[in-house]
């Protein structure tokens, strides 16, 4: 497997441009209504005591101000960025030579964010040098995962540790640098597995949830 310099640690990988979604939100106020009054015989007038009657329309308006409030967050949300994330490859799944992971990224800031497309990774062997790393995107459509505080979303790592081609041997790696989508800035975390097939990583877009 070819190897890289240490100099590769500063490659930029070119990732997609989130897509941007917009929501609108309406919000109603209720009516006021005056006091009923009635005269008694003696010509006095008193205010009718009216009991409270619970508003079908008011119930809907509270309802309907929930259900907005909710897509307010997703709608104020910002793209993730690098300094609110961490990154942490899940459960190995194995079986026949294939190996199956969750790449997970998780919001760390005080506010919600989203993330939309497909990660950037580069190995790193023992040493430090950069190893080589195919990433090979899955044919799965993207989607948009807004991230609340604490949240994580994954994407699905698949790689082969049976020699292929001309392999005799397969290298192995130590650390793995992770470039989340529409980002620059990486972050950089354990990743030891024999990777063969010259370095092929496939993987999916950002999914919802932490595990496959």
């Amino acid at each position: 497997m070819e190897r890289i310099n240490r100099a590769g640690r500063r490659a930029v990988v070119s990732l997609l441009t989130a897509g941007t979604l917009v929501a609108a939100v309406a919000c109603a106020s209720p009516g006021q209504s005056g006091a009923d009054v009635t005269t008694a015989g003696s010509g006095s007038a008193r205010p009718l005591e009216r009991p409270a009657v619970k508003s079908p329309a008011t119930d809907v308006r509270l309802g309907s101000f929930r259900t907005a409030s909710s897509s307010t967050v997703e709608a104020a949300a910002k793209r993730c960025s690098t300094g609110g994330l961490k990154a942490r490859v899940g459960a190995v799944s194995a079986g026949a030579g294939q190996r199956y992971a969750p790449l997970v990224l998780t919001n760390t800031s005080t506010k919600s964010c989203w993330v939309y497309g497909f990660v950037g990774l580069i190995m790193f062997d023992g040493r430090g040098d950069a190893l080589r790393t195919r990433v090979r995107r899955e044919s799965v459509r993207p989607q948009r995962i807004t991230l609340r505080p604490g949240a994580g979303a994954h994407a699905r790592m698949h790689w082969t540790v049976t020699v292929t081609g001309h392999e005799s041997t397969c290298p192995t790696s130590a650390r793995l640098m992770v470039i989340a989508p529409d980002e620059v800035a990486h972050l950089e975390i354990p990743f030891t597995s024999v990777i063969c097939d010259d370095g092929r990583l496939d993987i999916t877009p950002m999914a919802a949830g932490t595990h496959l």
